[in-house]
C-alpha cells in the first residue's frame, strides 16, 4: 500500500501470531530487488486488548523497528476496514506508542488519532538541561536551530528558505544520528507557507528520505503551533502528496488525515 506515496508492506499474521522475520529477512524484503520493497514494514498481530481491532508492530526498510507511522497506521486502518459495521466506525489499535484510533471518512480519507506530542527532552528523547520551543545543535561544524518533540517516535524540526534546496542528504543523517538523540530522529526540513499551509521534507531514521512521513508532518504542525507559528488545522505538503494535521494544543491528541492506496497484494516466502 502507500500512504501519500510512502510505501507501506502490510502482512496481517493475527491468525497464526507469527513472530516477525529477523532485521536480515526484513532487510531483504524492502529491498525491491530480493522483495516486495517497502519504506515501513507493518506486521499486524492479535490485539493486546478487548476492544482493540488489533496490534501492530513497525519496521523500517533496513531492519530496525520503531514505535510509529502514521501512513502506515492509515495504511492498516484501511486494509482492516472491512471488518468493521461502517465506514464512519472508529477502529482502536495497539500500537507500540500506545492506544491509536482511525476511522475512514466520507470521501475515502483515513483520520488517524496520534495520540499526544510529547515536548519533555525525556521522553523524547533528546539531551537537553530544560524544556524548550528550539535548542541549539552542532552539525558539520554548524550551529543549527532544532525543535525537538515525540509523537511516539523522536522527531527533530528546523525550518528552511526553500524544501527543495535543503541540504536533506547531509544534515538528515547527521541529525538522525547525533549524539543528541539516544535513539535516534526523524528530520524533517520544514517551510512555513502561511499559517495554515507548510511544505515539508523528512529524512526517516532507518529508511532516508521518503515521499511522506505521517508522524514527521504531526512533529512539523505541533511545533510551529507550539511556537504560535500555527493555527490548528494545517495542510502540509510533501513530496508525495498533501496531509492535513490538526492539533488544539496541549491535552488534547494530534490527528492525522489523508490517503491510504492499496497497490498490490499477494504472497511473499523468505
Amino acid at each position: 500500500m502507500h500512504g501519500t506515496g510512502n510505501r507501506i508492506l502490510v502482512v496481517d499474521r493475527r491468525q497464526d501470531s507469527a513472530d516477525a522475520p529477523d532485521s536480515g529477512t526484513i532487510r531483504r524484503m524492502g529491498d525491491p530487488v530480493s522483495g516486495p520493497g517497502f519504506d515501513q514494514l507493518m506486521w499486524i498481530i492479535p490485539a493486546k486488548s478487548d476492544d482493540a481491532l488489533a496490534a501492530y508492530r513497525v519496521f523500517n526498510s533496513d531492519g530496525s523497528e520503531v514505535e510509529q507511522c502514521g501512513n502506515g497506521l492509515r495504511c492498516v486502518a484501511r486494509a482492516l476496514a472491512t471488518e468493521t459495521e461502517s465506514a464512519g466506525k472508529t477502529m482502536k489499535f495497539d500500537s507500540p506508542a500506545g492506544r491509536v484510533e482511525a476511522r475512514l471518512l466520507a470521501d475515502g480519507r483515513v483520520t488517524v488519532n496520534m495520540g499526544e506530542p510529547a515536548f519533555e527532552p525525556a521522553a523524547v528523547p533528546f539531551y537537553a538541561e530544560h524544556r524548550a520551543d528550539r535548542y541549539p545543535i552542532e552539525v558539520s561544524g554548524k550551529t543549527l536551530d532544532i525543535a525537538a518533540l515525540s509523537m511516539g517516535n523522536p522527531h527533530c524540526v528546523l525550518d528552511v528558505p526553500e524544501v527543495e534546496m535543503a541540504d536533506v542528504a547531509s544534515l538528515g543523517p547527521a541529525l538522525a544520528q547525533h549524539e543528541r538523540f539516544p535513539e535516534g530522529a526523524n528530520v524533517g526540513f520544514r517551510r512555513i507557507r502561511s499559517a495554515d499551509a507548510l511544505d515539508l521534507r523528512v529524512f526517516e531514521r532507518g529508511a532516508g528520505e521518503t515521499l511522506a512521513c505521517g508522524t514527521g508532518a504531526c512533529a512539523a504542525v505541533v511545533s510551529g503551533c507550539a511556537e504560535g507559528l500555527l493555527e490548528a488545522s494545517v495542510a502540509v505538503h510533501l513530496p508525495g502528496g498533501e496531509v492535513m494535521v490538526s492539533w488544539r494544543g496541549p491535552g488534547h491528541p494530534v490527528w492525522l488525515t489523508g490517503d491510504a492506496e492499496l497497490i498490490s497484494e499477494g504472497i511473499f516466502e523468505p
